[in-house]
């Protein structure tokens, strides 16, 4: 029998929050020869004898940091966490080649096989959940449960309230600066224009179009500012995080249209925790809903907890109390 049943829940703004586990350092660490190119980095934390999970993290292109360790109980997961090709400590930086949807999710695959796991827990937010969705449809027999937040299916309307016209209307003033880099003739298709500059061969354009489009997400990425959006201006980071955000953009994360949503029926049986923000600026409201009730047509274990004090980013506390409550639950800890 399923830990739950089908609901929507509004979270208590005012109710104790949970918070990340203690900072934690990894028990082994590897680098994954995919044998194209590319190789990922990854590491394992918390105990090794615990319930396996994979955590996914977003952009594409955003890699993993120490904070996203501290998301599971350590005394009762063993969970795998890698920079997907491109980004972070993998190899080569901001690379483009060989580098869909498809590609990650063989990724995930081989680090599975090397672990000889034969099912984990995915967890995922914002393109991460994107990616979890794609390898649970890919691959359900290997998935014990699925946590997911700020759901992004990449659909074009998605896509264009971000980029080309939407979330531009709560924010006019960061609004030009991500207009900045691009000529007013080049701003009916603003994905487009940029692809020519983060592919281009003029350094300092490509630099310039990437510390934009990177800040742009940073500033709006929460509901207050956040206090930490300074990184994504640096150029390092910028460089992967906009190329490859634009590179699946520019595709459509190598899918169809609606593919993943249309779909959902291959997760049949697969508990699934939906942590959407309210005032989800980057992925709104409204593809959290249609996934949800998508799942909720096909099988009754799945969950949606709204967070009406929130924004997009997994550090806002209501999102983060929800996401460690729900890791919580699916260990079989109780509430």
């Amino acid at each position: 029998m399923s830990i739950f049943q089908h609901h929507t829940t509004h979270a208590d703004i005012h109710a104790p929050k949970r918070m990340l586990y203690p900072p934690i350092e990894p028990f082994r660490t590897g680098m994954l020869d995919t044998g194209d190119g590319h190789e990922i980095y990854w590491e394992l934390v918390g105990n090794p004898a615990g319930q396996p999970a994979i955590f996914l993290h977003g952009g594409p292109g955003a890699g993993c940091s120490a904070d996203h360790r501290r998301l599971f109980d350590p005394e009762r997961y063993c969970v795998l966490l890698f920079d997907q090709r491109g980004c972070g400590r993998s190899r080569p930086h901001a690379s483009l080649e060989r580098n869909t949807t498809w590609d990650l999710v063989s990724d995930i695959e081989r680090l599975r096989s090397m672990l000889g796991t034969e099912r984990w827990l995915v967890f995922g937010g914002s393109w991460g959940s994107t990616l979890a969705l794609a390898y649970a449809e890919e691959c359900p027999e290997h998935v014990s449960a699925l946590v997911l937040r700020g759901i992004f299916t990449l659909r074009q309307h998605e896509l264009d309230w971000f980029y080309q016209a939407g979330a531009s209307y709560l924010y006019p003033d960061l609004w030009e600066e991500y207009l900045a880099p691009i000529p007013e003739a080049e701003r009916d298709d603003m994905v487009a224009a940029y692809r020519r500059r983060l592919v281009g061969d003029n350094a300092a354009a490509q630099l310039e179009a990437a510390q934009a489009w990177a800040r742009w997400e940073g500033r709006t990425i929460s509901l207050l500012p956040p206090p930490d959006a300074d990184h994504y201006g640096d150029a390092h980071f910028a460089l992967a995080f906009a190329r490859i955000e634009n590179h699946y953009f520019t595709h459509h994360g190598f899918m169809e249209e609606g593919q993943l949503i249309a779909h959902v029926d291959r997760l049949r049986g697969i508990p699934t925790v939906i942590v959407q923000g309210r005032y989800d600026l980057c992925t709104p409201a409204t593809t959290a809903w249609d996934l949800y009730q998508a799942m909720v047509a096909i099988h009754p274990e799945v969950e949606l907890h709204w967070v009406g004090n929130a924004g997009h980013a997994y550090s806002e506390p209501g999102i983060l109390d929800q996401l460690v409550r729900a890791t919580d639950r699916l260990c079989g800890k109780e509430d």
